[in-house]
């Protein structure tokens, strides 16, 4: 596995969910907040954020920092999920838009992503955080990602 989507995959991915697949679990910062995918299809996610004391900020209140890079990487699943592969393995996020609702409290965060809008390179993507236990709305965002 490549160290970044610049570098080629060992073989070409069959769909951008395959290149997702192949792509997240050997991640550095998605392994270091122990994100994992729990469901991709043709235009959206499932992710899911473990609590960890590592991603407080205070007491056992999840960081929105934490809460802001579960969404960003929520929002490029979702841009590649689906069939199409592009030229470039490669793709980068162009804008972000956060709305923090309720704090998660030593909790899991479950992440779904859904792809809005998807043109030929940029794709907008709507991310909603929810409290694995609790099942409070934590986030909700939009953001736009561009892939190739």
């Amino acid at each position: 596995m490549p160290d970044t989507l610049d570098e080629p995959l060992d073989a070409t991915p069959a769909s951008g969910s395959d290149a997702m697949r192949a792509f997240l679990p050997h991640s550095p910062f998605v392994d270091r907040l122990g994100i994992t995918l729990s469901e991709i299809g043709d235009d959206h996610a499932v992710l899911r954020m473990p609590y960890s004391p590592e991603h407080t900020t205070v007491g056992t209140m999840v960081h929105g920092g934490a809460l802001a890079a579960c969404i960003d990487i929520g929002i490029m699943t979702a841009a590649w999920a689906g069939p199409r592969v592009p030229a470039t393995l490669r793709g980068v996020t162009v804008s972000l838009s956060v709305e923090f609702l309720d704090p998660a409290f030593e909790e899991d965060v479950v992440v779904r992503a859904q792809r809005v809008r998807q043109g030929r390179r940029l794709s907008v993507c709507s991310v909603d955080l929810e409290g694995a236990t609790s099942g409070k709305l934590l986030a909700k965002a939009l953001g736009t990602y561009q892939v190739g």
